[in-house]
């Protein structure tokens, strides 16, 4: 069937956003369309209906394509831990833990299991979508790399390779990764993309002609810079969101997770913080998800942002989100199921205690009513606020505030939920708005306006040609 594939020089060149745009745009042209990672890296994950774990980049590339996420569009998820250990997550469930040594002596296995899923995806749609990993042209990986070559030939697709010409060098490393590449990859590369250009493009013309002339591959277009508050993927991105005049602080924790949740408080100002950082010139302090509480939590006190913490609790609204509000408590109980068996003094914040007992986590959409008396949410008290949740741990709290979820301080000033996703509701962004006097608005999705700018600047058409259309 049809299949094209959305490979890149490296990472962070706009793989994940221009196949979004690209998901929309066939969609549009009245196309099944399905996007599919073979297997992400990723600590941005969202969980779909049937409470399937999945990188957050095929959640909004589904949601481009006007289709609920599922498991199959990205059945190798992999959540990066540190000390070269990383969660392996298969069709959305938690298996284990694994070093990247162990990894790839599965590979064989994972590989069918990518290969199973990509099929079953096949049978339901009239095109995917597929977005390489990182690099395509990663040589040393090419016997076990799943995500580029192994995918590639299992599908065999039309293949456009993207170079990130703002970072420079993009002519050298749209034409080195097309060199590097096996003779059956590089015989299915139609085309190349230059992204984030900034000026006259005009400019670029001697280039493009030389890289076609030496290549034999078309460059489809060039997409220009654009200032748009993209769904972030990965951590590199996470400087792009500083603001200088920031209202809002966010706890940047090495292990941090799930920052998407606050992509929507940008327009308010935001600033990832860490030990240097005065945090009573905030007029909010958000503690984030993170892949490993407890270590976090250490890192926390050693630097001493815990203290820091502490002083302005009260005075300012401190909000913990999954991990977060897991630190905010009294203590966390670690019976052997990350760390062996620990006892770790929270901030002591909240009148929480959270005990890590298995290894699995829960997974799943929720909507909840807020019921508790929490600063910024009690303007919207009585009404409900959608969220999911990925953890691990149960916690004990004395005064929920989304029915059975969460804590509040007794002044309401401290507070903490399981609820990623909560700062995408509506109702929640209209409370902070009035609680900052600053405007928050989802406003017009920014894959739509993208799609557009995607559609104006490349060649679609040539791209429908290539895949037989």
């Amino acid at each position: 069937m049809p299949a094209l594939m959305i490979a890149g020089t490296s990472s962070h060149v706009g793989k994940s956003v221009i196949v979004a745009a690209l998901c929309r745009i066939f969609s549009k042209m009245g196309y099944n369309v399905a996007p599919f990672k073979a297997q992400n890296m990723s600590l941005n994950s969202f969980v779909t209906r049937d409470g399937k774990e999945i990188a957050i980049a095929q959640a909004f590339q589904a949601k481009a394509c006007g289709i609920e996420p599922n498991e199959l569009m990205n059945p190798i998820l992999l959540k990066p831990k540190g000390n070269k250990i990383s969660q392996l997550i298969v069709l959305g469930e938690a298996v284990k833990d694994i070093s990247a040594l162990e990894y790839y002596r599965e590979v064989e296995q994972l590989q069918k299991i990518v290969e199973n899923a990509y099929r079953k995806l096949e049978e339901e749609f009239d095109i995917i979508i597929i977005e390489g990993a990182g690099g395509i042209a990663e040589i040393n990986l090419y016997d076990r790399d799943i995500a580029n070559i192994g995918i590639a030939r299992i599908a065999k697709p039309s293949i456009f390779i993207v170079g990130d010409i703002d970072r420079g060098g993009v002519f050298a490393s749209l034409y080195g990764s097309y060199r590097l590449l096996p003779e059956d990859i590089a015989n299915l590369v139609k085309g190349f993309i230059i992204n984030k250009f900034r000026g006259d493009v005009n400019l670029l013309k001697s280039g493009i002609e030389k890289l076609e002339t030496i290549t034999g591959v078309r460059v489809l277009g060039v997409i220009p810079f654009v200032d748009l508050t993209f769904t972030p993927e990965d951590s590199i991105s996470l400087d792009d969101w500083n603001c200088k005049d920031a209202r809002i602080g966010i706890v940047r924790f090495p292990r941090i997770s799930n920052w998407t949740d606050f992509e929507y408080l940008k327009p308010a100002g935001i600033r990832f913080i860490w030990k240097r950082d005065d945090l009573s010139k905030f007029d909010i302090i958000i503690l984030p998800g993170t892949k490993d509480t407890i270590a976090d939590l250490k890192e926390l006190k050693s630097t001493g942002v815990s203290e820091k913490l502490k002083k302005i609790a009260g005075k300012i609204p401190v909000i913990g989100i999954c991990g977060g509000y897991q630190m905010l408590g009294r203590e966390l109980i670690d019976k052997g199921v990350e760390h062996g068996y620990i006892r770790a003094k929270g901030l002591g914040l909240l009148d929480a205690v959270t005990i890590f007992d298995k290894f699995k986590k829960r997974t799943v959409q929720v909507v909840k009513r807020v019921t508790g008396d929490a600063v910024i949410l009690d303007k919207i008290k009585g009404q409900k606020v959608w969220g999911y949740e990925i953890h691990k741990g149960k916690t004990f709290a004395s005064n929920p505030i989304l029915e059975d979820d969460g804590c509040a301080s007794d002044d309401g000033m401290t507070w903490g939920t399981y609820l990623h996703g909560l700062f995408m509701n509506d109702n929640v962004l209209n409370a902070i708005s009035k609680y900052l006097g600053v405007k928050l608005t989802k406003g017009r999705d920014w894959i739509d306006l993208f799609a557009d700018i995607v559609e104006k600047h490349i060649d679609v058409e040539l791209i429908k040609k290539c895949i037989g259309w």
